[in-house]
């Protein structure tokens, strides 16, 4: 990292960790539109697995179980690989965030009760896969967090909610029909659009300023150029007045944010 810390092993379980809990988050979002009856004809993304009859809900619902229990045991490897046994403080901290972790991504659809159907998944995606992310991330590494380090978690963060709003674009008119009260449901398509912009616009300045304030080469701000598809996207949502036809840019933001992550840590690692 860029203040001398990297150890690929905590990286490597960094890594499991996040995909174990997104697949969680994607095995739990499937059941919980499933069975409330938001996933249905009207949807018009892919097929999902209890929508489409691929998977009957008992065997979900194991899934989604067997995901639970290897991203724990990803979770706490990951703990005891950072913090070995010696300070109990750092370990509980970070196993009631893995905790709270698992219970977001459930709780997003599935419940009585989800906080996806009221317009909040957009905050807890931005405190989940932005600041915990990144900040947490950049803890189990130095054991410190830098003042700097909330510019690129603010930003991912931002990005990863531009690829839940893209998605609620897409759906806003089966999300308003069942019940979906997603952001985009409340504020209209529209300023839905808008409200993309802002988050993608805030992205790019939060790099931009973090640059700034830490004096970095012009030579190794290459990550930057992951905007270039970003902004491309962007245009394309900002012209598009049909939900229907986002449904292909939801790819290009996803692995768009993956490439600047991607690249912005082989920055700080070897160039800077």
């Amino acid at each position: 990292m860029m203040h001398g810390q990297f150890d690929v092993t905590i990286f490597i379980l960094a890594l499991l960790t996040t995909v174990g809990f997104q697949v969680t988050s994607n095995f739990a979002n499937d059941y919980g539109d499933g069975v409330k009856g938001t996933d249905n004809e009207d949807r018009i993304g892919p097929a999902r697995a209890l929508q489409s009859g691929a998977i009957s809900r008992s065997d979900l619902k194991k899934g989604i179980i067997v995901s639970i229990i290897i991203s724990m045991v990803f979770a706490l490897a990951l703990i005891y690989k950072a913090f070995g046994l010696g300070n109990l403080l750092y370990i509980l901290i970070f196993f009631v965030l893995g905790l709270l972790s698992i219970w977001a991504a459930i709780k997003y659809t599935m419940g009585d009760n989800p906080y996806g159907y009221k317009g909040m998944g957009d905050l807890f995606v931005f405190l989940f896969f932005g600041l915990l992310g990144v900040m947490g991330s950049m803890f189990l590494f130095s054991k410190s967090l830098y003042p700097t380090a909330w510019l690129p978690a603010i930003a991912i963060g931002l990005l990863c909610v531009g690829v839940l709003n893209l998605n609620n674009l897409r759906d806003v008119v089966s999300d308003k029909k069942h019940g979906k009260y997603t952001l985009v449901v409340k504020m209209g398509f529209e300023n839905g659009k808008r409200y993309h912009f802002a988050l993608i616009g805030l992205a790019l300045l939060c790099f931009l300023w973090f640059i700034y304030l830490e004096s970095i080469k012009w030579t190794n701000t290459f990550f930057m150029l992951a905007f270039i598809p970003v902004l491309m996207h962007l245009r394309k949502v900002m012209f598009t007045h049909d939900p229907g036809l986002l449904d292909g840019e939801l790819k290009k933001l996803a692995l768009g944010t993956f490439l600047l992550a991607i690249l912005f840590l082989i920055s700080v690692n070897i160039f800077l």
